[in-house]
């Protein structure tokens, strides 16, 4: 059984840092993608940041330079280290993997994609 539990996620002032973590159980594809999701109210889910078997990685514009995602492979965790926060990072963040395990081109825009979710951790910056 595949299980993903994100940890990490709190309220921090705008400037403020913050790393989210999610476990994964029962995912051992050899390759894949993964990575990670937000949504704030009233907006659609949209993809933040994203790692492949392969190490690459990729970063929606909006986080760039500030956001940076890590796996460690021995702890099978996935790590989501924000920097710089800004109230607009503000949402629910969740942790995702593709249920058949596959490096999927462009899998950030695509958050309908057929994934297994974490139960999400909230991200609040303000002042």
């Amino acid at each position: 059984q595949v299980r993903l539990v994100e940890s990490g996620g709190g309220s921090v002032q705008p400037g403020g840092s913050l790393r989210l973590s999610c476990a994964l159980s029962g995912y051992t594809y050899r390759y894949y993608v993964m990575g990670w999701f937000r949504q704030a109210p009233g907006k659609e889910r949209e993809g933040v940041a994203s790692i492949d078997s392969d190490g690459d990685t990729d970063y929606v514009d909006s986080v760039k330079g500030r956001f940076i995602i890590s796996k460690d492979n021995a702890k099978n965790t996935l790590y989501l280290r924000m920097n710089s926060l800004k109230p607009e990072d503000t949402a629910m963040y969740f942790c995702a993997a593709p249920v058949r395990g596959r490096i999927v081109l462009g899998w950030l825009d695509l958050p309908q994609y057929n994934n297994y979710w974490g139960q999400g951790t909230q991200v609040t910056v303000s002042s």
